[in-house]
């Protein structure tokens, strides 16, 4: 029987023959080869993490002894083999994608260079959650970190790229300082760098200490999740990377900060007061809401995709923390509910987003801008690429039946269930994160609705978007394959929910699946297993129970139930939505042909147009035009600095010429970063002016700390 550790070891096999033969292959079958190799990897991680996922079999293997340090090991439970499938499931489409996208670099850059980056980035997300030990984990974070740097930064000529990259580097290396302190002091009071030993020895701990380490792990994970305020690098970095890598820094590289929190706040040392998560609930509301707004006003298509990750980690922040509130409230449904719908959106966003990555960067590639203000019409020229970044714009949007509506779906009504909380500073918590949830929701319609109306709808508005070029299969095919996970996962919300849970159990002690997915399929007169009579009843005649005799599984639908008074809380069923859908539309289809199209002969005439001869791309509507309300709505947050140009007459009494140009000052440079710099700098000019160049006055500050150090040792003493 192959084991999950022999598929680990074959992986890390694939991944270290490619990075040896890459060098030796000729530049232009390099793209193909990184496919190869990038595919395969991926399929045999996916049966590696599947075994543990899905059939449970977890292992725990050591590896070698570091003197002074003690042992390193591999571990996979459930946890980690849900972050590496999702590694997996992106990386193979992206694999592909990149088949047909770096060949753009040929003659500019070293695409070897880049397919040994691009393998070794793999290798190391992959075993960030199948470490078993402090010293492991560190090691591989540093490759990672390392290795994406060198991706974003592969254009290295551009001084942006270069600025960007060097941004994350920093914010990356500060998040890691945080968390490598919160893992030291796990290690010093557990005992031992390993996991095991740290879990079975790290009981008895103070709060202040559990709060030191929620703190350092929350936000030195957070730096990598892009959470609010530490996520200045993430607009800046996501658009200069090269495409498909922008797909892997959304899809993939996002979810390590969500697994670092998780891993230590709920495995290493679980969380057993409710301030903790009520600081994970509103961090991450923020996150979401400020993320939406900045994607909503965004005219750079891949840009404001980046602002939308941000948003996206919000959103599954904010699920988390409700349920870290619900555990440690005693409420372990509601919370196993809460954290089903955070990783079940983590799942969604990785798909739809690598999704929309690609089809950015194909537009980008099809027609050399990302400004969606240059853009339109491209549904004519790119008819494959429009359709696939319409699911993706659907999916994002939340719209059924697509898998973003059933996770913010459950994410809203898990914090709805606030009410079963008794602390009304809580609720409080919970309605203002649930109310910047709504908001953030809205707004997401909006920021991708202009998204796709001004790409591909419409007129071209310049020669660029007119001259588009027709994407390849070795483009689209990918992009299709996302698509269709897109709509896999938004109607099948009953086959992945027992699969998140069964995760989950070993920290909630309670059951997802019974709270949220009734038996129907498996209720019989004689059997209703635990559903009352009346209830079955009923809702087979709503046909709750359609498909039973072909489909597995527990049902189709997704209930959670309450008491007599209020036998359903909320309920929804994608699936047979989906199905209604596409009964309506073949209706509707059908009637217009049979009772339309066929009695009435099509006449083309011009159409009429108010006067105008000819309708030009200046005076169609823009990107910047449909966000401006938003942006006028909400000024305060926005905050433009507004720099002037003007040009004056000879004898300076008249202004020939005024620009104004507005520039956003992102909210978490504003708030925190700039009043930072500010008060380095005072700090720093204060301690120049200590420098005069007097040998009397460093005498002086010699015999100052002299005195201060006398009176602390006696003190001390």
């Amino acid at each position: 029987m192959i084991t999950p550790l022999d598929l680990i070891t074959a992986f890390l096999g694939i991944i270290a023959i490619g990075i040896a033969v890459v060098p030796f292959i000729p530049e232009r079958r390099v793209p193909q080869a990184l496919a190869a190799f990038g595919s395969l990897a991926a399929i045999v991680i996916m049966w590696a993490s599947g075994e543990t996922l899905f059939a449970g079999h977890t292992f725990h293997a050591w590896l070698w002894t570091v003197p002074g340090l003690g042992r390193m090991s591999l571990a996979m439970d459930r946890i980690g083999a849900l972050f590496v499938f999702i590694t997996g499931l992106i990386y193979l489409p992206v694999s592909i994608f990149s088949a047909g996208y770096i060949p753009r670099y040929t003659g500019r850059y070293s695409l070897k260079a880049f397919s040994a980056w691009y393998l070794a980035l793999f290798a190391s997300i992959v075993f960030i959650p199948v470490c078993g030990d402090i010293l492991s984990l560190l090691v591989v974070w540093e490759v990672m970190s390392i290795t994406s740097y060198l991706l974003v930064v592969y254009e290295h000529r551009e001084e942006r790229n270069a600025r960007a990259g060097w941004l994350m580097l920093v914010m990356s290396e500060a998040g890691t300082l945080a968390m490598v302190i919160a893992l030291l002091i796990l290690a010093a009071h557990g005992g031992s760098l390993d996991f095991a030993g740290i879990r079975t020895g790290i009981a008895g701990l103070r709060s202040g200490t559990r709060w030191a380490v929620f703190l350092l792990s929350f936000f030195g994970f957070g730096v990598k999740a892009g959470l609010f305020p530490l996520n200045i690098w993430l607009p800046r970095a996501h658009p200069v990377a090269p495409g498909n890598i922008s797909a892997l820094l959304s899809g993939v590289i996002l979810n390590l900060g969500i697994y670092g929190i998780v891993r230590v706040n709920m495995d290493l040392l679980p969380i057993t007061s409710v301030g903790p998560g009520l600081v994970v609930l509103i961090v991450g509301a923020i996150t979401a809401l400020v993320g939406i707004l900045y994607a909503t006003v965004e005219n750079d298509l891949k840009t404001m995709l980046a602002h939308s990750s941000i948003e996206n980690m919000g959103i599954v922040t904010t699920a988390l923390g409700a349920g870290l509130v619900f555990l440690a409230a005693g409420h372990a449904t509601l919370a196993a509910i809460a954290f089903v719908a955070a990783f079940y959106h983590m799942i969604n966003h990785s798909v739809y987003k690598g999704l929309l990555f690609l089809g950015a960067s194909t537009v980008d590639m099809m027609t050399g801008t990302r400004s969606m203000d240059r853009l339109g019409g491209l549904i004519h020229r790119m008819p494959w690429t429009a359709l696939a970044f319409l699911v993706g714009a659907m999916s994002i949007s939340a719209l059924p039946p697509f898998n973003g509506f059933a996770s913010e779906w459950l994410t809203l009504q898990s914090i709805l269930r606030s009410v079963e909380l008794s602390s009304i500073g809580v609720k409080v918590a919970f309605a203002l994160a649930g109310a910047m949830l709504a908001l953030t929701a809205a707004l997401a319609v909006t920021a991708f609705v202009k998204a796709f109306a001004m790409t591909f709808l419409g007129h071209a508005r310049s020669e660029l978007a007119n001259n588009a070029k027709r994407a390849t299969k070795t483009l689209i095919v990918p992009m299709l394959i996302l698509a269709s996970l897109c709509l896999t996962l938004g109607v099948t919300p009953t086959y992945v929910i027992p699969t998140l849970d069964r995760a989950f159990a070993t920290y909630t002690h309670a059951s997802a699946t019974d709270a949220l997915v009734p038996p129907f399929f498996l209720a019989t007169k004689t059997n209703l297993h635990g559903l009352p009579a009346d209830f079955v009843h009923d809702f087979s005649d709503l046909g709750a129970q359609s498909g039973k005799n072909f489909l597995p599984g527990r049902g189709l639908v997704v209930m959670h139930r309450g008491g007599e008074a209020n036998p359903v809380v909320y309920a929804m069923s994608p699936a047979y939505t989906f199905i209604v859908l596409l009964l309506l539309l073949g209706l509707a289809t059908g009637g217009v042909w049979l009772f339309a199209a066929r009695r009435r002969r099509v006449v083309r005439r011009a159409e009429w147009d108010g006067g105008v001869r000819r309708l030009t791309p200046s005076m169609t509507y823009t990107a910047s035009g449909f966000s401006q309300p938003v942006r006028v709505i909400f000024q305060s947050v926005f905050h433009p600095a507004v720099e002037e140009e003007s040009r004056r007459a000879t004898a300076g009494h008249f202004r020939l010429a005024i620009r104004r140009v507005h520039r956003d000052v992102y909210l978490p440079e504003r708030l925190v970063f700039h009043p930072l710099t500010r008060l380095a700098q005072w700090i720093a000019a204060c301690c120049a002016r200590m420098q005069n160049g007097k040998l009397n006055t460093y005498a002086g500050y010699v015999f100052i700390v002299l005195i201060i150090v006398i009176i602390v040792g006696i003190v001390i003493w």
